[in-house]
């Protein structure tokens, strides 16, 4: 027999998170949020709206839905930019952006804002006495408005040109509950749900390098329309939410495909984006995960459990979409027949001191996958639901530095994870097939191509933020890394 599914034992975590489903094909349509009050003089510009975070590792998922933003202008005036609701996930973006709706706003130098949110949760992992996995989830079905907290750290500057606001939630500030672990019989424990959101303007330019160019990386979707002559397709983001109208160019680098007029209606896309100086996005990678479109289902989040007694896994729905919903937030999957690949998001793994596999013997609870299966219907063990591929996709750990080092043109920095980490937290559960040596530790390698976006130099004792690709190498987790972000207080 292999470990019991997670249990949760709160209220279920997926409470409806009712999202724009934009009419129109297009981003700039928006989400029904044109602007409602124009009296600010003067023209107006494009404004595309990103998700992102900061956070450290105690959550694996928190999901909110914004009703309405307003700003209001040095001159006193206010703009709802947006009053039809948004959603999304914004646990997987720490640190990254991901665009939710375009809008005309008027030209103006705003200096605060304010937000109304409808239902907002959060959700933690833990372990009972006897080792079983319980994932807590905390929501609000309506969200107070008083408890909703928009600040403009520096005034925003809409001119002219198309821009981008960034909309990142300060997890830490935006959660507190008393414990993830095993509740006592009909106890609940307290916790309280308080977005906190920081603005920032984003920039856009003709050779975007960085999300403050708006570069948005490993966006997943489904395809809802290909104009191969037009050199554009329409992506449908997880959780009904927005739908991104893409440009494909020359330099669109496709994976899986050999150029857009392989793409068809209903596939499983994982995509990187740029903002260009106009505003619409550009496609610099289209990767195709599963190029069945029949009764496909997507799905991503952390592996919460690899069984040993068969190939089969445990998977945290933190996104899903498609044919087949998941069960609770989760989904047990088979994967003795699965394609495993890893992200192309990197492409220097051929380069790395390390040979980077990621396969069904080495596959460990912790790492970031997305799953694509063409099941009918849930089964019981071992059949579960049959996993067509599982694709390891890059993840943010946030975590100390304990020692710096170089190894083959590389830069390695040795990272020591909090207990609360998925690696160490999820890695003692019984019944597992793979085991790791160090679970609460983390080999990351950067080179020249890493981005470092990091204010504050990385050193031995400080905490930092390293996203890439992590894998199980013999025992050893190692990451190759992408991008490095000042750390969150753990």
């Amino acid at each position: 027999m292999g470990p019991a599914p997670p249990r949760r034992p709160r209220i279920p975590v997926r409470l409806p998170l009712f999202a724009c489903v934009l009419l129109a094909a297009t981003l700039a349509s928006g989400c029904g949020g044109a602007v409602s009050n124009t009296s600010v003089e003067g023209g107006s510009a494009s404004v595309t709206f990103f998700a992102t975070s900061t956070a450290n590792d105690q959550l694996s998922e928190f999901n909110i839905t914004l009703n309405s933003v307003t700003l209001t202008g040095s001159s006193g005036k206010t703009v709802t930019v947006f009053d039809a609701p948004l959603s999304a996930e914004f646990i997987h973006l720490n640190g990254q952006l991901e665009p939710l709706t375009t809008v005309s706003i008027p030209e103006d130098v705003y200096t605060s804002g304010a937000a109304e949110a409808g239902t907002a949760g959060f959700e933690c992992m833990a372990l009972d006495p006897e080792g079983a996995l319980i994932i807590h989830g905390f929501n609000y079905g309506v969200t107070p408005t008083s408890a909703v907290t928009l600040n403009l750290p520096e005034p925003i500057t809409v001119g002219s040109a198309a821009m981008g606001i960034s909309l990142d939630l300060l997890v830490s500030r935006s959660a507190s509950w008393t414990t993830c672990g095993p509740e006592a019989p009909g106890q609940d424990y307290p916790y309280s749900i308080t977005p906190t959101l920081n603005l920032a303007a984003v920039t856009f330019s003709s050779n975007p390098t960085n999300e403050e160019n708006g570069q948005a990386a490993g966006l997943g979707g489904l395809i809802a329309s290909v104009d191969a002559a037009a050199g554009s397709l329409t992506v449908t983001a997880p959780g009904g939410g927005p739908i991104w109208s893409v440009l494909s160019g020359s330099g669109t680098q496709y994976q899986g495909a050999a150029g857009i007029s392989d793409l068809a209606v209903g596939m499983a896309v994982d995509m990187d984006l740029v903002s260009q100086a106009s505003g619409s996005l550009l496609a610099t990678r289209v990767a195709v995960l599963d190029t069945n479109a029949t009764d496909l289902s997507l799905s991503s989040g952390p592996v919460e459990v690899v069984v040993a007694a068969w190939p089969a896994m445990f998977a945290d729905e933190v996104e899903e979409q498609g044919f087949l919903p998941g069960v609770f937030g989760y989904a047990p999957f088979s994967f003795g027949g699965a394609e495993f690949q890893a992200s192309g998001q990197l492409t220097n793994l051929q380069a790395l001191p390390f040979t980077p596999s990621f396969s069904a013997a080495d596959i460990v609870a912790g790492q970031i996958v997305s799953v694509t299966t063409h099941a009918a219907g849930l089964a019981p063990a071992p059949t579960y639901e049959p996993a067509t591929t599982i694709t390891l996709l890059p993840q943010t750990i946030n975590g100390t530095v304990s020692a710096i080092g170089s190894e083959g043109g590389f830069t390695t920095y040795t990272v020591t994870l909090a207990p609360y980490d998925l690696f160490p937290a999820l890695a003692v559960q019984p019944g597992q097939t793979t085991l790791l040596t160090s679970p609460n530790t983390v080999v990351v390698y950067a080179d020249s191509n890493t981005q470092m976006l990091n204010t504050s130099p990385v050193a031995v004792g400080g905490v930092a933020r390293f996203y890439g690709l992590v894998f199980n190498d013999n025992g050893t987790l190692r990451m190759d890394c992408a991008q490095i972000n000042d750390g969150v207080a753990e």
